[in-house]
Parts: structure tokens; C-alpha cells; sequence
């Protein structure tokens, strides 16, 4: 006989949809705020427009990436100057550390994309088919008309938002009336239709179906965030000192006192990530402040001290179980870890800044051809031969005089120009083939290799550059 072998358990569990209930106060109001323009700024930052002269696209912010160059209103960076984007990621960085080593997850609660849309898909999902209770009861019930009905509205509305959000994206690169005419006519690049799919269908998943699985299990930053934080970091927290027993009505004879928690559930039920912040620090609270909102509401309708949920340290929770006062919310934000943090996001946001103003908009970079790398003329002359590229930042033609500072006499000739003045078009790129010239008996002629400067003037403004290279002689 063959015994059936017992079933194998599995060794994970299928996802509880969680469906949090509606709240108010003043974390979440702060949240609707930040929801509000972060999307309002994401959606409508594309259009707009910034006068920067006939020749230059009149978008605000744009990242062109056929010029190769990024508009910030009136900065505009080009690839040579990839410093000041690589300047901002370090700053963005340095900031994501400073606000967790002071307020924990904060970022994570009430500015991430993953969170803003989030509650965005929830309040659509609220509309369509009622707060939490009524969520529960429409998802255990049967696929009826009523059920497809509300189902698909939700789906169709949750797709618009995807579409655009993938849209808004897609008009970062290039000018938004134009593509957006483009799309509606069928008329843009095949690319931007692949973009505006893709986003739309991540949007779509991450903030609908997914939620807070993206922020547990594909997001990194849950388990960095631990290097970030330490004992006099402002998190959310349960003074549990104040509310444990937990319970409901009065104490019986004899029994431990009863504290202020009554086990309402209400900071569970409005949760996004679905947990008890009842049971401590956990890996999937964003620090969102919700649940704040909730028990100080339910806290002020029996008539207790609001608080019992709230941002703690863990030195404030042992100082109050010890009786004595927290510290002051300003000594947990204004110490030694969080001021080298500000001090390190000041000092790269000056440097950036001295570089933007001290930047110049004029720019030489000289390249000498190598094959071959000098010519011996038939009066004994030595040759070299370099490929001058000249930058014009600026919005208008400018002409550039060329000359060359060398240890002795040398001739500069421009292919194709008659004397040594380049008109340069506007907010472009110029290059032009330079030939220098030794005579025959020379230093320059005779050495191995000689440093000259090239210098390239705006004869109008008088503004200058230059870039050093070197003259090969035919050595001995």
C-alpha cells in the first residue's frame, strides 16, 4: 500500500490585500499638501515656457538629448559640464541621509514617487468603491455586474493616471506642445509610444496591485536605512509604558490597571503597509504618521492625553518609562551626525554655485592629428595640425579670433578662412581644422615637443580662453 505523504507546508504566504482606512488630521493633511504639488510640479513642469532667444527651445526644463544638453531655466548645461548633474545626485543623496538620520523614513512616508502615486490610486480606489469596510466586503463577494462594474471603473481610471504620468515623462525630452501634438496625430517617434507604455504599465501595477510589496521588497533603501538611523533618530513610535494593558472598559478586582490603548485597531486599519507600529520598529513602516492621526483622534473621543502614538526616539521611550522628560525635538535633530550631514550638502551646493557664476560662456578643446604628427615643409618649415573645437554658449553668433602663444615665432592658418577670425553660430559647436607653423631653425623646430597655448577671443565682448597642446618638432 502506498501511504500518501503528508502535505509539505509552504514556506510563504499569498498577499492580504490591505485597504486602508480613511483618516484625518495633521499628518495626513501634510500629505495631501505634498501629494498635491509634487504631482502638480511632475505633471505641469513640462509647459512651462522660458524666453531663451530665437535660436534655443523656449521649454523651462528640458533634457535635450539631440544637443546634448539639459535647460533648467536660465542654467543650461552641456556634456563637458556633467559635473553639476553628478554635483546634484550627491546633494540629493547627502539630503536622503540628513532627513533619515533626523525624522527616519520620512522620505520614504511622504515625497516618494512609489507613496505619492500610491495614495493617489488608494483615493481613486476610495471613490470608486467606498472606504475600508466596504473595499473588504466588495472583495470577498461574488464577480457580479455590480463587482465588474466598479472593478473596471477603478481599472480605467487607474490607466488614465498611468497614461499620464507615462505622458508627462516622455515631454522632459523634448518640447511638450510639439510632442504632444505628435502623439495625437500619430506622428512621434516610435520611442516615446514604448516610454509613455512602459511607464503606464509600471504606474499602473506598482501603485495599484503592488503597493507596499515595491516598498518591502524591491526597494533597497529599507535595509540601508539602518546605517542612517540611531537611538536619537524621530521616528514613529508607541509609548508603550503609557498604553499596555490594552483593553477595553474598566479594570476587574484584583487585575492590573488598564492603559490607555483600547485595542481599537484604528492605527492598523489605516496603515498602508498593513502592520501594528504596537508591535515596534519594523522594516515596512515608511514612517507615514497615519497612524498618529488615527489614535490621536480615537485618544481625544474617550478623553486621554493625544500622544500615544507620535514621532519618539528610542532615548525619549527610555526616558519616559523612567519618569523623566524626552528631550527636546530640536537636541534629536540638531546633533553631530545630522550637522556633518548639512555641512557636507552646504559645501557641495557652494562649490556648484561658485561654478555656475564663475563658469565661462566661451570654450576651446583642441585635439592635435596624430597620424602624422608633423610635417617637415620643403623649406625645412615644421608643421603640426590640430582639430579646434569652439563652443558658443551663448544665444547669439560671436566671432572668434584665434591666436597662439609659443616660445617663438609660428605661423597660424585657419582651412578655409582668410585671416585668423571664426564666426561660431549660437549655442553651438564649431570645428575647424588649425594648421601652426615653425621656421625652419626654430627651438620649436628642432625639440622633441614644445607647449603652446591657444587662445580664442569674443572680439565683441572681449571675453578669452584657452586650452594648452603641444608642438612636435623633428628633434636634434
Amino acid at each position: 500500500m502506498n501511504e500518501e505523504s503528508p502535505q509539505q507546508e509552504s514556506l510563504y504566504s499569498a498577499r492580504e490585500p490591505i485597504f486602508p482606512r480613511r483618516v484625518s488630521g495633521k499628518f495626513r493633511n501634510i500629505k495631501w499638501w505634498l501629494m498635491g504639488v509634487t504631482l502638480g510640479i511632475y505633471y505641469l513642469l513640462p509647459w512651462v515656457r522660458w524666453d531663451r532667444g530665437p535660436n534655443m527651445s523656449d521649454q523651462a526644463v528640458l533634457l535635450d538629448m539631440s544637443s546634448r544638453r539639459f535647460f533648467f531655466f536660465w542654467v543650461e548645461i552641456w556634456p563637458h559640464e556633467f559635473y553639476f548633474i553628478a554635483g546634484l545626485l550627491i546633494m540629493a543623496g547627502l539630503g536622503l541621509f540628513l532627513f533619515t538620520s533626523a525624522l527616519g523614513r520620512v522620505w520614504c512616508g511622504y515625497a516618494c514617487p512609489q507613496t505619492v502615486w500610491t495614495d493617489l490610486y488608494i483615493l481613486v480606489e476610495r471613490w470608486v468603491e467606498g472606504d475600508r469596510n466596504a473595499r473588504l466586503r466588495l472583495l470577498k463577494a461574488k464577480w457580479d455586474v455590480r463587482k465588474w462594474r466598479l472593478r473596471l471603473t477603478k481599472w480605467a481610471l487607474w490607466l488614465l493616471i498611468g497614461v499620464a504620468t507615462g505622458g508627462a515623462w516622455v515631454f522632459y525630452f523634448a518640447d511638450a506642445p510639439t510632442l504632444a501634438r505628435e502623439l495625437f496625430t500619430g506622428q512621434a517617434h516610435p520611442i516615446a509610444y514604448i516610454f509613455i507604455a512602459s511607464l503606464t504599465a509600471t504606474t499602473f501595477i506598482f501603485g495599484g496591485f503592488m503597493r507596499e510589496q515595491i516598498c518591502i521588497y524591491a526597494c533597497p533603501w529599507p535595509r540601508i536605512q539602518a546605517a542612517m538611523m540611531d537611538e536619537e533618530t524621530l521616528t514613529v513610535g508607541y509609548r508603550e509604558w503609557r498604553g499596555e494593558p490594552r483593553g477595553k472598559g474598566k479594570k476587574r478586582d484584583g487585575e492590573e490597571p488598564l492603559g490607555d490603548c483600547i485595542d481599537c485597531m484604528a492605527c492598523v486599519n489605516v496603515c498602508p503597509a498593513g502592520i501594528d507600529i504596537r508591535d515596534g520598529q519594523q522594516l515596512e513602516c515608511i514612517t507615514c504618521a497615519l497612524c498618529i492621526d488615527a489614535c490621536d483622534d480615537v485618544m481625544t473621543k474617550i478623553g486621554k492625553p493625544r500622544g500615544l502614538i507620535d514621532y519618539l526616539a528610542i532615548t525619549d521611550i527610555e526616558r519616559e518609562s523612567a519618569g523623566e522628560e524626552p528631550r527636546l525635538v530640536w537636541r534629536h535633530v540638531f546633533r553631530l551626525r545630522t550637522m556633518i550631514y548639512v555641512s557636507l550638502w552646504m559645501a557641495v551646493g557652494v562649490a556648484l554655485a561658485v561654478a555656475l557664476v564663475v563658469r565661462t560662456d566661451i570654450g576651446v578643446a583642441v585635439s592635435p592629428v596624430r597620424n602624422p604628427t608633423f610635417i617637415v615643409m620643403s623649406d625645412g618649415s615644421v608643421r603640426n595640425t590640430y582639430d579646434v573645437r569652439m563652443r558658443n554658449m551663448q544665444a547669439d553668433d560671436i566671432i572668434f579670433d584665434i591666436s597662439v602663444e609659443a616660445e617663438g615665432d609660428i605661423e597660424v592658418k585657419i582651412e578655409g578662412e582668410e585671416g585668423h577670425a571664426v564666426l561660431s553660430p549660437a549655442d553651438d559647436t564649431k570645428k575647424i581644422r588649425l594648421y601652426l607653423t615653425s621656421p625652419p631653425d626654430s627651438a620649436m623646430s628642432t625639440a622633441d615637443s614644445t607647449t603652446v597655448r591657444i587662445w580664442i577671443r569674443n572680439e565683441e565682448s572681449g571675453a578669452e580662453t584657452f586650452a594648452d597642446t603641444v608642438f612636435n618638432g623633428r628633434g636634434g
